[in-house]
């Protein structure tokens, strides 16, 4: 009675998976999410771009800004100012009251990506004790000449806090720094809203106010434009965060692609899973012919 071959057939299909599954190349990065496009430093799947950017962006449906204390929509990048506008959906502005909220980032975003100076946090509904208005009230300054009376009087969401007090509560126009350091219950505030492009808003009203987070970058010296000069899209390795240049889905290089320096880390790695996948279809036949 032959012995059944049917087990040592399913063995060699699972060593053959077993093989290929890692010897899969680096896929081409995504350049667009919804119509957001998407260049170096950042990308949307591992790997791509720069690894200091690592994780900072999710693409749903929509470009999403990651941190601790939420995800914050993309509304536009500017790779010649190096600047990113982000807009937090809880975050109060001056049509609408949203409920007490943080702006927290983690400290590698804090330093490789953090809000412009031309970005300014507006406390509002402080108490006479908030340390803005005491002990810290040098963090506090003049916005291009607008108050909080303005504020009170002309948004629709922050009446309420000078109908509700009969008075002008107090408020700080200060800078990233006071919220990265202070919790909205330190700063005894009872809201926050911000507001970016502030240089240009010198005499324009709260409605017509630029509400959001505008990011500023710098873009990390690793020889991207090489890689890019001849088609290639820059990335990284997820073990070690070197830098890749991805030529293809099936080829990396080191610095460029093409016929250059650094070709061999990819095309000796494509080689090779060439050579074992040949070499697996050969073993995969000759078991074929025993069954």
């Amino acid at each position: 009675m032959a012995t059944p071959k049917q087990p040592f057939f399913n063995f060699n299909i699972l060593i053959l998976f077993l093989f290929l599954e890692p010897l899969q190349v680096h896929s081409v990065c995504r350049n667009f999410c919804n119509n957001i496009p998407i260049k170096y430093p950042f990308g949307v799947d591992d790997g791509c771009g720069a690894p200091q950017f690592r994780h900072m962006l999710n693409c749903t449906t929509d470009l999403f800004f990651i941190t601790p204390s939420g995800n914050y929509k993309v509304q536009s990048i500017d790779y010649n100012k190096k600047s990113m506008v982000i807009f937090d959906p809880a975050m109060s502005t001056c049509s609408i009251l949203q409920p007490h909220h943080d702006f927290v980032m983690t400290d590698i975003q804090s330093v490789t990506i953090p809000p412009s100076p031309d970005t300014i946090f507006v406390l509002l509904n402080c108490s006479i004790d908030s340390p803005v208005l005491n002990h810290y009230k040098s963090l506090c300054f003049n916005f291009s000449g607008h108050s909080c009376d303005e504020l009170y009087g002309s948004c629709t969401a922050f009446k309420l806090f000078h109908l509700l007090s009969n008075s002008t509560p107090p408020c700080c126009f200060t800078s990233y720094n006071t919220v990265k350091f202070m919790s909205m219950n330190i700063l005894d505030c009872s809201h926050y809203t911000s507001v970016y492009n502030v240089d240009s808003l010198k005499g324009v009203g709260p409605l017509d106010w630029l509400y959001g987070i505008k990011l500023s970058y710098s873009v990390p010296d690793t020889g991207c434009d090489r890689c890019v000069k001849t088609g290639g899209m820059c990335g990284f390795d997820v073990e070690t965060e070197g830098m890749v240049c991805i030529c293809s889905a099936s080829n990396n290089s080191t610095i460029q692609c093409g016929a250059g320096i650094g070709m061999n880390t990819g095309t000796s790695l494509r080689q090779s899973s060439l050579l074992l996948e040949s070499f697996m279809v050969i073993v995969l036949i000759f078991h074929l012919t025993l069954l």
